[in-house]
């Protein structure tokens, strides 16, 4: 076989760029992650310069989903509504923005098969699992679990890609050492 025949049964055999629909959907679903926390950002901005009430606006938040304000979770939104100041909605503000950076940055790099942003997909997605697993512990529910399940879904899935493109890359090293 001539070097360029084997370039191209290695790049077929390999997986090489098999992996282009995976990582954009999971491009997708970070720019998306990081979209919705500039929104979250903006909505609070928003309503700090109206000087609105916060409580007031959680419950109407509430009220509009039709959810009912008596349950566990609706107290603890409200709770935090009616704690929220000036001061903490600058500091939720910029980590807001930090996180939709992050997130946007991740988004680009999966979305050009970048191996950086594989391996900052597989570590952030670490990271969330111990507190994923704490929800579930402490309070199981659908939500919890599906955020658990999908997070361990997504670095499974990253993890495999890396470590197929670290045999493909070997396997190439080696037809060149051999072919060279």
């Amino acid at each position: 076989m001539n070097s360029i025949a084997t370039r191209t049964h290695l790049r077929n055999t390999t997986g090489e760029h098999s992996h282009k629909g995976g990582l954009r959907m999971v491009a997708v679903f970070e720019a998306l992650k990081g979209a919705l926390a500039l929104a979250s950002a903006y909505f609070l901005i928003v309503m700090i310069r109206h000087d609105v009430d916060f409580q007031e606006a959680a419950e109407h938040i509430l009220f509009s989903l039709h959810i009912n304000p008596s349950r566990h979770w609706s107290q603890e939104f409200l709770h935090a509504a009616n704690n929220i100041s000036g001061t903490n909605i600058v500091m939720i503000g910029a980590i807001a923005i930090t996180y939709a950076s992050l997130r946007f940055a991740e988004g680009y790099g999966l979305w050009k098969q970048r191996a950086w942003a594989e391996w900052l997909a597989i570590i952030s997605g670490c990271v969330y699992i111990p507190f994923e697993i704490y929800k579930v512990i402490r309070r199981p529910n659908e939500l919890h679990w599906a955020i658990l399940g999908i997070n361990i879904l997504v670095v499974l899935y990253i993890g495999w890609v890396r470590w197929d493109e670290i045999k493909a890359a070997q396997l190439r090293s080696t037809a060149q050492g051999a072919g060279g």
